[in-house]
């Protein structure tokens, strides 16, 4: 029998889930707790196999209750059940130990194996999380403007700043127009303007110059 402690503010949402697990034979209700802080004392007590965890509640979120009962039991299987999806939401709630993330609208049989698995130690994401988690790396760094400028291409902004056009550039850097031309198109593009006047703006604004 997998003991599953139940930890959710809303009393509807506990029993809904201790009837659920009752519709298996492989699961037992170890207990409820109404907040962060029950769930901590309860899982002291009580040693349960697997906690779902909401994260929206008072006195102590799910996080942190995560974070303390992990502490102390470094081995304990905390999967975070929420109705919500906000990458920042799924970040503390992986960070502060929670083997997995699941949304409440998932499928009875599928927070099942969800529970299985987070009783061998496998982690569950719902794929909202995981969305959120890839796009949070994606974008974990944006490139302020000029960073990804190359030197040439900072040395030819830099004429541009002074005045000169496209032949005047290619005449004092010793390369071809269509060279220079080349570099002030891909300037362009790296600084997202659409002509050399705003190029220069931004380059006097942002100090690449």
């Amino acid at each position: 029998m997998i003991r599953v402690l139940i930890v959710d503010d809303h009393p509807v949402v506990r029993s809904g889930l201790a009837a659920l697990l009752l519709a298996y034979e492989d699961f037992a209700l170890a207990g409820e707790a109404a907040n962060g802080a029950e769930a901590v004392r309860m899982y002291d007590k009580l040693t349960p196999d697997v906690v779902l965890m909401d994260l929206m509640m008072p006195q102590m979120d799910g996080a942190a209750a995560t974070r303390a009962i992990r502490e102390k039991h470094p081995n304990a299987h905390i999967l975070a059940l929420t109705s919500y999806k906000e990458e920042e939401l799924v970040q503390n709630a992986l960070k502060a130990g929670a083997i997995g993330y699941l949304l409440k609208s998932i499928p009875a049989d599928e927070l099942a194996n969800a529970i299985r698995a987070a009783k061998q130690g496998k982690p569950t994401l719902a794929p909202e999380a995981t969305e959120a988690l890839i796009h949070a790396a994606t974008h974990a760094y944006e490139p302020a403007p000029g960073d990804e400028l190359t030197p040439r291409e900072k040395e030819v902004l830099n004429l541009m700043k002074d005045g000169l056009n496209n032949n005047e550039i290619a005449e004092k850097l010793f390369v071809s127009v269509s060279t220079v031309k080349f570099h002030v198109s891909s300037i362009l593009s790296k600084l997202g303007v659409g002509n050399r006047t705003e190029a220069v703006a931004m380059a006097i604004k942002q100090n690449l110059v």
